[in-house]
């Protein structure tokens, strides 16, 4: 079976690749970094928009290209290489996923097109704070169809238009779709380790809330959601690791110390050669994860848990080995360095850390085996 992208895939991320490297350097990254009232690009949001990129899973039903979830992991594999300031994982990877996988068909009229049209900016607010989230842990409630509780952080919380947000009806969790503008809804940006991904506290004081898929399923389907994002967050940061592999080879290449190429000496070829058998066990991981996201396969929840857990230890080491390779230079605020290492911290636990993933995939392998 042959996981690599087909040629006219390949050329849809080449095109991908030059239209980033034009439009989204990373001096756009730090235009954003470095300014605290912009949580995100809107320029690039904009483009990237106009491309239909945010639309590219959407059926064409609904305003969307419908040209599929590989061409979409190929897009995201992009974006993670130029650290793409915009949210797009929160409104593509979650929301859009969300509202295709459990939405009725008012509610994917309503929604899908503006969100394929780069409309609407969407969130998911699960966390209540620091811990494992568990069915009795969760706070927020619905009462007759208005939501009180807290959110804290929420990925583009301080940006989106509307959220799904975790609550319990009746003792029962559920996911409810909720209006962020309403005046009862108070938000409250929070400062983050990279601030160009914007995270937000958000407070709900009895706002106007509707029910996305069955009553009582809220953690079952919370499950899949995140299973179906975790495959497209694999690919943004395995396009990541890439260049900071690619960031590290050519500095080692240029640069000379007791008059040879620092790349020559074995210390230097040791990390790159661990980066690069880090990229290739997540990329293998990711392929398969794509597979099993556009099949709609039974092997999907194990494949998002693998490919989630390789990619995430693979822009780590890669990230961190980057600014070492670059000695005294790479800790310093002018090199670009640390805009990976921060991009990688962000996306290890935005949808749930490793070392939540790698529970999970114990959990599935023992439930699978116990049924083989």
């Amino acid at each position: 079976m042959n996981f690599d992208y087909t040629d006219d895939q390949k050329a849809l991320k080449d095109e991908a690749r030059r239209f980033l490297s034009a439009r989204s350097p990373t001096s756009v990254v730090r235009g954003v970094l470095d300014n605290a009232d912009r949580a995100y690009d809107e320029a690039l949001w904009k483009a990237v928009a106009e491309q239909g990129w945010c639309g590219a899973a959407i059926p064409e039903a609904y305003g969307g290209l419908g040209i599929g979830h590989i061409e979409l992991c190929a897009l995201a594999e992009e974006l993670g290489r130029a650290l793409a300031p915009i949210p797009f994982a929160s409104t593509v990877y979650t929301f859009a996923e969300a509202v295709m996988l459990a939405g009725s068909e008012a509610q994917k009229q309503a929604r899908l097109p503006a969100l394929a049209a780069g409309k609407l900016i969407g969130a998911l607010a699960v966390s209540e704070g620091p811990g494992r989230l568990a069915p009795g842990a969760v706070k927020a409630a619905v009462v007759n169809g208005r939501l009180t509780g807290e959110k804290i952080p929420v990925t583009d919380g301080d940006v989106a238009d509307v959220a799904i947000v975790l609550a319990v009806e009746d003792g029962a969790p559920g996911l409810y779709l909720v209006d962020l503008k309403a005046p009862e809804v108070v938000r409250e940006s929070l400062s983050t380790l990279d601030p160009t991904r914007s995270a937000a506290r958000i407070v709900f004081t009895g706002a106007a809330c509707e029910p996305l898929g069955d009553a009582g399923q809220g953690f079952d389907l919370l499950e899949r959601i995140q299973d179906r994002a975790a495959v497209l967050l694999a690919f943004e940061q395995l396009g990541g690791a890439d260049r900071c592999l690619e960031m590290a080879r050519d500095y080692a290449l240029e640069r000379y110390a007791f008059g040879r190429p620092i790349g020559s000496y074995q210390a230097i070829k040791h990390k790159l050669a661990d980066i690069f058998i880090k990229n290739e066990a997540a990329r293998a991981n990711a392929y398969y994860g794509a597979w099993a996201l556009a099949a709609d396969a039974p092997e999907l929840p194990l494949a998002a848990a693998a490919a989630r857990i390789a990619a995430s230890e693979a822009y780590w080491l890669a990230s961190k080995e980057n600014i070492q390779t670059h000695g005294g230079i790479g800790f310093t605020w002018e090199a670009d360095c640390h805009l990976y290492f921060r991009r990688s911290r962000h996306l290890a636990v935005v949808a749930g850390a490793p070392r939540v993933w790698k529970a999970r995939l114990v959990e599935r392998l023992e439930r699978r085996n116990a049924t083989a």
